[in-house]
């Protein structure tokens, strides 16, 4: 099985390579690193560093040197992080991941991105009424689709072995914003439609339906957010417009299944596999266009969080994905070490186990920066 840690970029710069690698290899004992490589916004406690305790992560940051060339004469182009100054952290975790015959994987968050949302709003997913969503980009746009294949290029001449796709596809309504408010009960029928993308490259895909479909959800949406009672009313979305929702609902898989694809075959030409990350889990995807049987076949791997306190319900999530038509042998899954999940190596080590036994052939342990030593050495004795 393989085994690596998520981390940030700044983790290398504030501890140094030594440290940071040190960490990785001789407490943690893993096989590779999956550094981010474009992150959305955070604030995190970071237990163990040595420079700082909390950090602000940058909205929609590079954490590598992007190359001019590949973005000449475009609008949507990667913006470093000024944590790295001039350095090229990729560049430095290549350098040393190859010296210590660990892999590299690049964890590149895509369409959620507020810096590039907020400059420009016409990428950005707009709702029913044409708001735009400023923190995510639109999967259908054409903007972002050559993005996100350019991007992956960018991660070839670091030799890396896989892209960690993230948020490579839509977001609903409440997927995090800094003081997000809602004072009034939206209730899950408004909440799911206003989180539906109506801009121009969406209507266009969905059909001759598409305004129709668009004037359907305008009118739900005033009726429920004008009446309490109406808004806690529940509604299958198939049953809106005769079906036509659900049917607009459905072409946003059909974006997201032939974006997945354009990025596992830019993947693909440089060497890299393409991991689509999965992290709501079976069943919970559709109003994000997440079609797992169809991305099984054009993404190479399919990733999911095994975050549980017990084995038992860790192979039960994977065990989820199975009946959507991914098999175990398909998958990463990531666990975390820290109390909130294991109550010591032996917890980590069943959950490995269990891995073991379904066939998945790689588990990934979140978060290097977020969590003590004492977790990283709990990884060790758990891989051992």
């Amino acid at each position: 099985m393989e085994s690596s840690v998520l981390a940030f970029a700044t983790d290398l710069i504030d501890e140094g390579a030594d440290t940071f690698f040190g960490n990785l290899t001789d407490r943690a004992g893993v096989g590779g690193v999956t550094l981010a490589s474009v992150y959305h916004e955070a604030r995190d406690v970071f237990p163990h560093n040595p420079r700082r305790v909390i950090r602000y992560l940058e909205p929609g940051a590079a954490y590598f040197r992007p190359d001019p060339a590949r973005w000449a004469g475009r609008r949507l182009t990667p913006l470093p992080s000024t944590a790295i100054g001039d350095r090229d952290p990729f560049a430095e975790a290549a350098e040393e991941a190859g010296r210590r015959g660990l892999k590299l994987h690049a964890w590149t968050v895509f369409c959620h991105n507020d810096r590039l949302g907020f400059r420009h709003p016409d990428v950005s997913p707009e709702n029913a009424f044409g708001d735009r969503h400023l923190t995510e980009l639109c999967p259908a746009n054409p903007e972002v689709r050559e993005y996100a294949t350019t991007l992956v290029g960018e991660f070839a001449r670091y030799g890396v072995d896989a892209i960690r796709a993230e948020s490579l596809h839509f977001h609903g309504l409440r997927h995090g914003y800094h003081h997000e408010r809602y004072f009034e009960e939206l209730g899950p029928v408004a909440e799911a439609l206003l989180g539906v993308c109506f801009c121009p490259h969406c209507l266009a895909n969905a059909g001759p339906d598409a305004e129709r479909v668009r004037t359907a959800v305008r009118d739900e949406l005033r009726a429920r957010l004008a009446d309490e009672r109406r808004a806690a009313e529940p509604v299958a979305l198939d049953e809106l417009a005769d079906g036509a929702v659900a049917a607009y609902i459905d072409a946003s898989a059909r974006t997201v299944t032939s974006l997945a694809a354009e990025v596992a075959e830019a993947a693909s030409a440089g060497g890299m596999r393409l991991t689509f990350m999965d992290g709501g889990g079976p069943g919970t995807g559709w109003l994000s266009g997440i079609d797992l049987p169809a991305l099984t076949k054009v993404a190479h791997q399919i990733e999911t969080l095994g975050y549980a306190t017990t084995p038992e319900a860790v192979r039960e999530k994977v065990a989820a994905f199975a009946l959507h038509g991914v098999r175990p042998e398909e998958m990463a899954v990531i666990l975390r070490p820290m109390a909130s999940d294991c109550d010591g190596p032996e917890n980590l080590a069943a959950k490995i186990t269990v891995l073991r036994e379904l066939g998945v052939p790689e588990v990934e342990f979140y978060n290097y920066g977020l969590m003590r030593l004492s977790s990283m050495d709990r990884i060790g004795r758990a891989l051992a």
